[in-house]
């Protein structure tokens, strides 16, 4: 797997995801589908062929969904630290935790989603 590849898929899930939720906070679900089409797009091949089918675009998406909501995770826990240290804390932190978790996994299925769609722009 080219790493720089997934990176920079990653970064423009992050970029795009805050900069689409500061403009209207429902479009930020286009954010790892953005970064999963740019990450399979960019890519090659990874068996013993040089085309990607779309298990291999599902993997990288994947994986830059799954990076890039780390990013937005640690630019989110960055601004509210205080806050989100609190809430653990509480029992609406509990709640709160859970969500964030889903939200990482939302992340990661969108990620996917925006691979398997690159491989298929790609042919």
């Amino acid at each position: 797997m080219d790493l720089k590849i997934i990176g920079t898929g990653a970064l423009i899930n992050a970029v795009s995801t805050v900069a689409l939720s500061l403009i209207f906070l429902p479009l930020f679900l286009l954010g790892p589908v953005i970064g999963g089409f740019f990450a399979a797009y960019l890519s090659e091949g990874y068996e013993d062929y040089d085309k990607m089918d779309k298990i291999d675009g599902a993997v990288v998406g994947g994986i830059s969904g799954l990076v890039g909501g780390s990013i937005v995770l640690l630019f989110i826990l960055g601004f509210g630290a205080v806050n989100a240290s609190m809430a653990l804390i509480s029992t609406v932190g509990s709640m709160a935790g859970s969500i964030l978790v889903i939200g990482f996994l939302i992340f990661k299925f969108l990620g996917v989603a925006g691979g398997i769609i690159g491989v298929f722009v790609k042919e």
